[in-house]
C-alpha cells in the first residue's frame, strides 16, 4: 500500500467516523474532551484529585461513544479516564424537533436562513 493509498484510507475512516458522530451527537447529553480522546456521554463526573506530584483529573463516562478510527465498537457502557490535563466538559443543546422555524431561541427565518 503505497503512502498516498494509506493517506486515503485514513481519510475516508475520518470522514465515516464523522458522519456516525453527527447520527449519534443527538443521543447523548455531553462533550467531553480530554487530551487524548473526544467522547460523547450521558452522564459525567469529574473530581480533581491532589497528590504530592500534582493534580489529576479523575473522570468517569456512562453511556458513552468513543472518537477513534480504530476502534470496532465505538459505543462504551462505562470509560474511566485520569488525566493531567485539562478536561473539557460541554452540555449539548439539541432543538426542539417540534419548534416552528423563528420560534423562541432561533433566529429570525429559522435555522436554515441565509
Amino acid at each position: 500500500m503505497s503512502a498516498e493509498e494509506l493517506e486515503n484510507f485514513e481519510t475516508d475512516l475520518e470522514l465515516q467516523l464523522y458522519r456516525e458522530y453527527r447520527d449519534v451527537a443527538k443521543l447523548f447529553q455531553y462533550v467531553v474532551e480530554t487530551d487524548r480522546r473526544f467522547y460523547l456521554a450521558n452522564s459525567v463526573r469529574i473530581e480533581p484529585v491532589e497528590t504530592k506530584n500534582g493534580l489529576y483529573f479523575d473522570v468517569e463516562l456512562k453511556d458513552a461513544w468513543v472518537w477513534d478510527i480504530y476502534r470496532s465498537a465505538r459505543f462504551v457502557k462505562h470509560v474511566h479516564v485520569m488525566s493531567f490535563r485539562d478536561v473539557n466538559v460541554e452540555e449539548l443543546t439539541h432543538a426542539d424537533p417540534f419548534s416552528l422555524p423563528g420560534g423562541p431561541g432561533q433566529a429570525p427565518g429559522g435555522p436554515h436562513a441565509p
